[in-house]
Order: C-alpha cells, then sequence, then structure tokens
C-alpha cells in the first residue's frame, strides 16, 4: 500500500474535501457535465468523477457522452482527446500545465522530418501525443490496443511507430513486425529502480510483479504480467494471487485496492526518495480537487483546436475505434 504523508489535521483536511467534493457533483448536475479522471489522479478527484478508466476507457466515454460539457481530471493530451472527439462540446481540464513527457518528447516539426525520412510507411502513434501528431497518424493506439493494432496492419506495409519506443519494442517482441521506433520515454515508467525492486521482490517472494509496457526493457523482462492500466487492475481483480507489485504510477493503487479490497498492493519503487518510495506523474497531480471545481465552476480552462486540426485527427482516432 502507499505510504502517506502524514497531514496536521488530517480530519479537518478530509472534511473539506467531502464538502467540495458535494459542491462539484452539484455543480456538474447543474451544468449537465460529464466527468472524466485518469486512474493517475488523485483519490479524492477519482471519488468524484462519473468515470475513472484509462486512456482508452476515457476516450470511449468521451466519445459516447450525450453531456453538455466534459470535464477532464487528466492530463491536456487526453482533454484534447475528448475535444477531437466532441468537437461541438465544451471541453475543461483543470490546469492545462497538466502535460505529458511522452507528448512534449515528440515536437510536430521534429516528428515531420522524421515521417519524411521514412516514406510508405504506416504512422501508429500512442494516444500520448499531441492533437498535431495525431493529425499526422494514419493509426492511433492506446496501451491497451496497440498489439491488436498492429497485428492488424497488412505484413507488407512498413511501420513507424511512436513515440513510446519502450512500448513499441514490447510491441515488436509480442507481434514480431519490424518497426521503426521514435525514441521516446515516459518519465514515470522509466524512474523504477531495477536494484530496489529486486530487493523488494526477495522481501516478498509471493508476490507477483504487473507492469505496464511503457516500463524499461529490464524491468517487463522479470514481470509476472504486462498490461495496460486497466488490464493490470483486472489481473489483480481475477487473479488468486494474494500480494502484487505495481509498476506503474502509484496512482492506480487507489482503484486496484477498491476492486480487490483483500489483496496486498505494493508500489514499485523509484530511484527517487519521495515520500512514498514510489513512482508518481507530476503532470497527473498537477490537477487539485480545488482546480477542478473552480474549473466547472468558471468553465475555463477550455480546450480550443482549430477545425481543420480536428478533422484531420479525428481519422485516425475513428480508424482505431473501428479496429479495435
Amino acid at each position: 500500500m502507499r505510504d502517506y504523508e502524514i497531514l496536521a489535521n488530517p480530519s479537518e483536511v478530509k472534511t473539506d474535501s467531502v464538502v467540495l467534493q458535494q459542491k462539484i457533483k452539484a455543480l456538474a448536475k447543474q451544468k449537465n457535465a460529464l466527468i472524466l479522471a485518469h486512474y493517475y489522479q488523485e483519490e479524492e478527484i477519482q471519488q468524484v468523477a462519473d468515470f475513472v478508466g484509462d486512456s482508452l476507457g476515457l476516450a470511449k466515454k468521451a466519445k459516447e457522452t450525450d453531456k453538455a460539457i466534459i470535464v477532464f481530471a487528466g492530463v491536456k493530451f487526453m482533454a484534447e482527446t475528448a475535444k477531437i472527439l466532441n468537437p461541438e462540446k465544451k471541453v475543461l481540464l483543470p490546469d492545462l500545465a497538466a502535460g505529458c513527457s511522452l507528448a512534449d518528447n515528440c515536437p510536430p516539426e521534429e516528428f515531420k522530418k522524421f515521417i519524411d525520412a521514412h516514406p510508405d510507411h504506416y504512422v501508429i502513434t500512442y494516444v500520448n501525443t499531441s492533437a498535431e501528431i495525431k493529425a499526422m497518424s494514419d493509426m492511433i493506439c492506446t496501451s491497451s490496443n496497440a498489439e491488436e493494432i498492429v497485428r492488424k496492419i497488412p505484413l507488407d506495409k512498413k511501420i513507424i511507430f511512436a513515440p513510446d519506443a519502450n512500448l513499441g519494442r514490447f510491441i515488436i517482441n509480442q507481434t514480431k513486425r519490424d518497426m521503426v521506433l521514435w525514441e521516446g520515454s515516459c518519465i514515470v515508467h522509466e524512474a523504477f529502480s531495477i536494484d530496489k525492486l529486486t530487493n523488494l521482490m526477495s522481501k516478498f517472494p509471493e508476490a507477483k510483479l504487473i507492469a505496464h509496457p511503457e516500463s524499461e526493457e529490464h524491468i517487463l523482462k522479470i514481470a509476472h504480467f504486462i498490461g495496460s492500466t486497466g488490464k493490470l487492475i483486472d489481473y489483480v481483480k481475477n487473479s488468486r494471487e494474494e500480494t502484487f507489485i505495481v509498476a506503474t504510477e502509484a496512482g492506480i493503487l487507489f482503484e486496484m485496492q477498491q476492486v480487490a479490497p483483500d489483496k496486498k498492493l505494493i508500489a514499485a519503487p523509484s530511484h527517487e526518495d519521495n515520500t512514498c518510495a514510489c513512482s508518481e506523474c507530476a503532470f497527473m497531480k498537477v490537477n487539485t480537487l480545488e482546480k477542478l471545481y473552480q474549473c466547472l465552476l468558471k468553465e475555463t480552462p477550455a480546450i480550443e483546436l482549430e477545425k481543420d486540426l480536428i478533422e484531420k485527427a479525428n481519422i485516425p482516432l475513428t480508424k482505431m475505434f473501428e479496429l479495435s
């Protein structure tokens, strides 16, 4: 389980959070708003969301909703995806500073050069990219469906896979497809310490190591199960095992414990000597309950994208839903 920083007045803070959560729920009902939250958000944000999920699940919910407003408690590329799928709806993000190391690691100008250097390649990009990168793509994927999508691409097509090289190498190992990789990575999933992890596994020999495919290859080689955040949660829920070391962003432990309350969950250790000794996404943690409330109250900041960009980016996203 996560180790939490001890608060000076925990009961008072808890009361304030509950009141704010009640205000958010009432405001969402009044404004006909859907609140979406990623598994990596803080627990109090997950508790107030209408739906909590991984990138694929959240994209599906955004695509299906009939609500007038979508409030995305996640990072910017997720909110942009919701806007691409719902150009007529208002899409809000509590803090525009909630970015993504993977998306930032793949600037449009440089990626255009990369594509031009590999003509006649089918371009598959991970959902963790900007709207501009999606608009340059032939297909979008998530960690949930990347392997499935790559397997469905005809063998005579050469493939560019971007921007997560760790995920790309994992998919190559699974499918045996020869793909050209953009060398991007997620700072969260590259933060795990193999030395601390092996020590932890020695301390808990009964534990099963489960890992996100964005993790480095040496982590994946020793993992008992590899999957997207949604698949990791399902694995823990359905497994007969009782103890798990979880190698992904520590925010996932909250939902895991909800669906598997009797299981022992241990966050995989990172290189950093931080409060919980686990790997956390600073971008995800930019959002707070107060920011979520103010965002919904004032209906800002809103995601704004050019119509032409939305139309181009929507094509590969739609293909993803058709193929997966």
